[in-house]
């Protein structure tokens, strides 16, 4: 992302932040929530909104004495929505947290105006890997791309794939896995044949699985956001592409949780890798998806509502720690360093980056009980995010 769009003048959003403290009733702890409700990305904000309130429901509005309102925004997708909103939920609302944010751009739009007020901005879904260094009262709770991409870039090195083209949407998460697997699998001896980037808004695959069929790599290695993986999955069958002999690979957003029995047939035997899936084989992942799915009329939990699940989690836990007290400082110090079992696994969030640290899972899809699942197969352990690892 350009520096600018971390950049707000301190005229247009400075004097309106500093009038929006104190923060707002005493006893009183309010979370702005600001996510894609509508557009390409709605299932996004419906999954992560679902989780909080799940969140709420399973473990009260109050905590350290404090009643928490849960205060949700739709930004459509759009960046200059998420910057008004953010700042409307600061001045007006005066928010203790803010959180959610469903892509990279929107969660850039906000950084400004949390370092300014001195907000926490938890991210909840928005996965590039710089995202955390745009503003020290950043902490998040999803995933980065280079994260869950290095260790696919490695099962397929040690699996008989040697030439691989790249299929990416093209945005900052894309570019990031481009990187990411480019490097990891040419070190390991793997070839990138190509690198395609595809339009992110109104995405036509087609042309770009033409040239991955002209290719005749070995395999096609796929970053789509959430959401986006049905759209693909029916363009990778027009095209032919499935009877091909051309592997697919791809990060978990492509064979999306809640999108992954609409996608049908075609998507068995994909190869993933990603922090969760429903059918994580724990007791507290079972419990999780049971309960959501009660709650939200069988609707199949996805990793944007473990984002935000354990994104709640983190702010209630903070909240005991400094004894419901709101200061943004005292919060992000809170979060910093937390362990706990997530029904993804075992999670931290890393004291030194506020990223976090958490398993990565090598997945299939496959079928049971007439279902599709990404059923895990291998895991790799307490993965940092790659990019921050190096520097």
């Amino acid at each position: 992302m350009h520096r600018r769009h971390f950049t707000l003048t301190a005229a247009a959003v400075g004097v309106a932040l500093l009038a929006a403290w104190p923060a707002a009733a005493e006893d009183t702890v309010r979370i702005g929530l600001i996510l894609p409700m509508t557009g390409p990305s709605a299932s996004t904000g419906r999954e992560i909104e679902a989780a909080a309130r799940l969140y709420l429901q399973q473990n009260g509005a109050t905590v350290a004495g404090k009643t928490v309102e849960l205060i949700v925004k739709d930004d459509t997708g759009t960046a200059d929505v998420t910057k008004r909103l953010a700042q409307e939920l600061v001045v007006k609302d005066k928010v203790a947290v803010l959180a959610g944010f469903g892509l990279t751009p929107l969660a850039a739009a906000a950084a400004p105006i949390s370092t300014q007020a001195k907000v926490p901005q938890v991210i909840m879904a928005a996965a590039t890997a710089v995202t955390t260094e745009a503003s020290p009262f950043i902490v998040r709770t999803s995933f980065t791309l280079p994260q869950v991409t290095v260790p696919l870039a490695d099962w397929s090195a040690q699996n008989g794939i040697k030439t691989v083209v790249t299929l990416v949407s093209d945005y900052a998460p894309g570019l990031d896995a481009q990187k990411a697997f480019a490097e990891r699998f040419g070190k390991a001896g793997g070839t990138v044949v190509e690198q395609l980037q595809v339009p992110l808004k109104n995405p036509d695959f087609a042309p770009f699985l033409q040239r991955v069929a002209d290719a005749k790599p070995d395999a096609v290695f796929v970053f789509v956001p959430s959401g986006f993986g049905a759209v693909f999955m029916k363009q990778f069958v027009e095209r032919g592409l499935d009877k091909s002999g051309i592997r697919l690979i791809a990060t978990g957003d492509v064979t999306d949780d809640e999108l992954l029995d609409k996608i049908g047939d075609v998507a068995l035997g994909t190869i993933t890798t990603h922090h969760y899936s429903a059918a994580h084989d724990s007791p507290e992942n079972k419990a999780f998806v049971q309960a959501f799915q009660a709650a939200n009329a069988g609707l199949r939990p996805n990793f944007m509502a473990v984002g935000g699940y354990d994104g709640m989690h983190l702010i209630f836990e903070a909240l005991k720690k400094t004894g419901g007290a709101t200061n943004g400082q005292a919060l992000v110090d809170a979060m910093k360093g937390m362990s706990w079992t997530s029904v993804r696994g075992p999670i931290t969030i890393d004291p030194d980056t506020r990223d976090i640290v958490q398993n990565v899972y090598v997945r299939k899809v496959e079928k049971r009980d007439g279902a599709l699942w990404n059923v895990e197969f291998a895991t790799i352990e307490a993965v940092k995010d790659p990019v921050k690892a190096a520097k």
